[in-house]
């Protein structure tokens, strides 16, 4: 199995990288912009895992050149794990559009690019799966995130769409909804310590996922019922949590 990583610099894509690599033996591609970490980090992953990874340059907003970035990889992918995003700062986002662009851009638009690359190929070929990195933010509207959120909200609804496509093409899409994370992304927010994972856990149960073939799952697993109670407030009293 040959599994490409975007997004690979990210806590949760070297967790997943160590992951698929430990249990799965796949050989990897990591992809992100900074390649000199990247490097360190492949050949950390082949020393200790025995498998093939290389590191490349990918620039998720660069969309004219995810066409060619996609067809230089030989052999290709079997799998693709989509772990880039941009959280950005919403209160500039409201006042400077190009904040509010570089958040919509990042998390959306770069994302619909590559997969329909990849898609296009994986449909062709008749086999292959997609793993895209969305977020529980996506679900609901809230005053503190509403932009990152309708951002990822428009993934979740765009890995939908792909799932049902390549359904019949033997071809699966599985979309990664976290809730807090300790990564880079979340340094120096002030989140509720026992609602917050590591990226081991999240890596842990998207390979789950992957073995137990799901379609969506939240992670951790508690999400699913936050989210649940969360979605079920009547807007009447929704705007008033200021969550």
């Amino acid at each position: 199995m040959v599994l490409l990583i975007l997004g690979a610099n990210s806590g949760i894509a070297r967790a997943v990288a160590a992951k698929f690599a430990e249990a799965g033996r796949a050989d990897l591609y990591l992809a992100s912009r900074n390649l000199g970490t990247l490097e360190k980090r492949a050949k950390d992953i082949e020393l200790r895992c025995g498998v093939k990874v290389q590191a490349l340059f990918f620039d998720a907003t660069d969309y004219a050149s995810h066409q060619s970035f996609y067809q230089g990889l030989d052999p290709k992918p079997d799998g693709v794990l989509l772990a880039f995003g941009y959280l950005g700062d919403q209160q500039q986002a409201t006042e400077r559009f190009p904040e509010l662009r570089a958040i919509v851009e990042t998390n959306f638009l770069a994302a619909a690019s590559i997969l329909e690359i990849i898609a296009a190929d994986f449909e062709r070929r008749g086999h292959g799966f997609i793993i895209g990195i969305g977020s529980v933010a996506g679900e609901r509207g809230r005053t503190r995130n509403y932009i990152y959120g309708s951002a990822k909200g428009g993934l979740a609804v765009y890995l939908s769409g792909l799932r049902n496509r390549l359904f019949a093409r033997n071809v699966r899409v599985i979309t990664v909804l976290p809730g807090f994370v300790r990564t880079r992304m979340t340094d120096g927010m002030e989140l509720p310590e026992i609602l917050v994972a590591q990226p081991l856990q999240v890596a842990e149960d998207i390979w789950r996922a992957w073995v137990r073939k799901k379609d969506i799952i939240y992670t951790p697993w508690y999400w699913k019922w936050i989210m649940r109670v969360i979605k079920a407030l009547p807007e009447i009293l929704f705007k008033r949590t200021n969550l």
